[in-house]
């Protein structure tokens, strides 16, 4: 690894000599202010379309971009709830120019920019696709070490705690288990495989623009794993970012949470941005007397670099890359490093060390052709018990794209391709009589081609088919076909969509349960790549009252049928986790609304609800699947005192039952989950214009799962479980209802209230 460190660095450096030896040319600045009724909007961006160059405005609306080349450049200024507007204008060398913009509100944000969709940039409004983007200021009402966590106030999407002792887990969309989430950081695949359960964090979030959430099959574009939906983390262009940005904060609990962000340049043509995050929790707390630890403790440290490069007709070329190394454990309150891997006291201890690049490099062609790259390694040293599971993960991937407009067609062709190994101490990496170890290595070549229709302003289609030749599974082919409407004062959009999605898996990556607890891991067969079929209908609605009240109202219906599905069996057998293709079908259904609300007093309101149905049919049994509720709510309010320059925001969810997996019938824990909700509120001050001052209360209510949500916490290792001849508990006196040791009933966090409190510090 230090081999390819090594000539990257010197290729890096090779490009930044190449750059300083064209001929210099006099550039240009512009400045200037945008206001909006003649009030100064701060932090909006300001950039040249087609290119790398841009900023933010500070908080009195004012802007500077200073080394802008002779030419004509389309100016565009947008900032969440304000209208972007554009303007043309013509540099010539070494000129100074003053430019100021006046943004028209617009509250239901759909002008916003967005890419996941359709992978090339799009309005909001204009794209067939439903995004959903939430910004960097959404994620701020209820500050999180991290993004797995940050994802808990998004309507239809659930982050899913899957193990009480490490804490582990995934994200769930529309009820719909974690693997089916693809998570990508700026358009290229990151996240998946291993990191699906471990890798969800450290993502420094002072470096985060907006994060975009496609929910349903995205095969066609991404290929597997984009079955439930994909969630894209988007980062900010150097160019844009502020010279500083710091977010620190601690709670009540002892933890510690510091993101940092600096902008630095490599000369006049290489922008870059440094980001770097950092968590620790070192305080052990058993609130709910079980003998384990109610939250896993946790050193984490994550490094991201991104490096943009200034190009002749400024084509497009950023590299970037990320490493996180963590440290966490859960288990026995008495557990020591010293007792890892052993049977003395029970904890589970998981080393975390991965690395990311990722890039997109325009070719100097007269069309638009890309090639996006990323690549990533992921090295997994984890002990639950007495069991261990060491694991190396390998993923390279690269893609050629073009983009070609003839008339109303607006097409877009692909090739990619995607290496995947991997190798771990389980049976998934063994063969023959003897065991023997058998790394996984995966090719996955594709081809993919979309054609965006405009028909007219109120009509768009997009049809699309992407072929992936799988090594070992053969052939795959995903199409999809979404329509958009839009009424001419733009005020109603209808969506309609149907699309197919795949995906490849691999139970001991992505399923923690697994590999903890007292269960044998069972394979009736040889797992087949799963398909499923989606269709989605969303409706969206701007509503402008008198007074200056606005109402906005985004509703979807969905419905994704699976065959093949790959789901845990845990009721067959209580003491094993059986594995297998669904011999049958299972159905995720539901309706979703989401309502935006903003008064002219300054209060804004955004709720959202979805009732969910996922169901499971075989053998002529119908049964709900196992840890999905059927009603999920969330709510964030926010109201600033201006006088005071005071913010208040009340962020929360609601959850409905869901039903859990217990050992058997004797097993006195309840089958379904109650109601439940977390809550929280936050007051921030802001001083002057850099600095930021909040805190408040996390978990209002004190919300905690039942303290017995661990089976047989005081013998983690079944001493004292007595076993028939063919595996199964006896009940005996000292266990009655048959149990044995067992962390995977949960489904809420352990964590109850808690104080916080935090600054930022934002130079531009």
């Amino acid at each position: 690894m230090l081999t390819n460190f090594t000539i990257h660095k010197k290729w890096i450096g090779i490009v930044i000599l190449m750059l300083f030896s064209l001929s210099f040319q006099a550039q240009s600045t512009l400045s200037g202010q945008i206001t909006s009724n003649k009030t100064p909007v701060d932090f909006a961006s300001v950039y040249l379309k087609g290119t790398q160059l841009g900023t933010s405005t500070d908080t009195s609306g004012k802007f500077q971009i200073k080394n802008i080349p002779a030419g004509t450049y389309t100016i565009i200024a947008s900032s969440v709830g304000f209208i972007s507007e554009k303007k043309t204008i013509t540099f010539k060398e070494n000129e100074n120019i003053t430019l100021n913009f006046n943004l028209k509100e617009d509250n239901a944000v759909l002008d916003e920019v967005v890419i996941s969709g359709t992978m090339k940039e799009v309005s909001k409004l204009a794209s067939p696709v439903p995004v959903e983007v939430y910004t960097a200021k959404f994620f701020k009402a209820n500050p999180t070490p991290s993004i797995f966590e940050s994802l808990q106030n998004v309507n239809g999407v659930r982050p899913q705690l899957n193990c009480n002792v490490c804490n582990t887990g995934d994200i769930h969309i529309n009820g719909l288990e974690g693997p089916y989430t693809m998570v990508l950081i700026d358009g290229m695949p990151i996240v998946s495989g291993l990191s699906t359960v471990y890798g969800l964090t450290g993502i420094p979030q002072s470096l985060i623009e907006r994060v975009e959430i496609v929910k349903g099959p995205a095969s066609t574009l991404y290929g597997s794993e984009a079955v439930g939906g994909l969630i894209n983390i988007i980062t900010k262009k150097p160019s844009s970012a502020p010279l500083v940005s710091t977010d620190i904060f601690a709670t009540t609990w002892e933890e510690v949470n510091a993101d940092v962000g600096v902008k630095y340049n490599l000369g006049k043509k290489v922008d870059a941005l440094l980001g770097v995050n950092y968590f620790n929790y070192s305080n052990p707390i058993d609130n709910n007397n079980d003998g384990f630890t109610d939250v896993t403790l946790q050193n984490r440290i994550s490094l991201f670099n991104k490096f943009s490069f200034q190009r002749k007709n400024n084509r497009v070329f950023t590299v970037a890359g990320r490493y996180v190394y963590e440290d966490r454990w859960g288990g026995e309150m008495n557990w020591e490093p010293k007792y890892r891997g052993g049977n003395e006291v029970y904890g589970e201890s998981i080393y975390t060390s991965r690395w990311e690049t990722f890039g997109i490099y325009q070719l100097p062609t007269t069309e638009l052709i890309n090639f996006q790259f990323s690549a990533n390694g992921h090295n997994q040293n984890s002990v639950y018990g007495d069991t261990k599971y060491l694991a190396d993960q390998y993923i390279a991937f690269g893609q050629f794209t073009w983009n070609k407009v003839l008339g109303k067609h607006d097409i877009l062709t692909g090739a990619a391709y995607r290496y995947t190994y991997y190798d771990d101490n389980t049976p998934a990496t063994a063969k023959g009589e003897n065991l023997e170890n058998d790394p996984a290595i995966t090719h996955l070549p594709g081809f993919f081609v979309q054609d965006e229709i405009t028909f007219n302003q109120q009509h768009k289609l997009l049809i699309g088919m992407r072929y992936d030749y799988n090594s070992i599974h053969g052939g795959i082919l995903s199409p999809r076909v979404n329509y958009k409407w839009t009424s001419p004062n733009q005020k109603n959009i209808l969506r309609l969509s149907v699309g197919n999605g795949y995906r490849v898996a691999n139970v001991f990556t992505e399923d923690h349960a697994a590999l903890t607890g007292a269960r044998d891991v069972v394979f009736e067969d040889e797992l087949l790549p799963e398909t499923s079929w989606n269709g989605n209908i969303n409706f969206v609605k701007k509503i402008y009252l008198e007074g200056g009240t606005f109402i906005g109202l985004d509703a979807s219906a969905f419905y994704t049928y699976f065959s093949n599905q790959i789901l845990p069996d845990y009721e067959t057998d209580p003491n094993k986790i059986i594995y297998s293709n669904l011999d049958g079908s299972s159905v995720s259904q539901g309706i979703s609304l989401n309502v935006d609300v903003t008064l002219k007093n300054g209060l804004k309101i955004n709720a959202g609800g979805t009732l969910m149905d996922v169901t499971v049919e075989e053998d002529g049994k119908k049964y709900r699947q196992l840890l999905t509720e059927r009603f999920q709510g969330v709510w964030s309010a926010g109201y600033t005192i201006k006088s005071l320059g005071l913010t208040i925001d009340y962020t929360g969810n609601l959850y409905g039952p869901m039903r859990l997996p217990v050992l058997g019938e004797l097993d006195d824990r309840p089958e379904f989950s109650p109601w439940w909700s977390i809550q929280n509120i936050q007051l921030t001050k802001n001083f002057g214009e850099h600095f930021q001052l909040y805190g408040g209360v996390k978990n209002l209510l004190n919300y905690t799962p039942p303290a017995n949500s661990i089976a047989r916490a005081f013998d983690p290792f079944d001493e004292n479980v007595v076993f028939d001849g063919n595996g199964q508990v006896i009940p005996t006196s000292d266990n009655p209802n048959a149990l044995t040791f067992d962390p995977s009933y949960v489904f809420a966090p352990n964590q109850g209230i808690r104080g916080f409190l935090g600054f930022r510090y934002t130079l531009y």
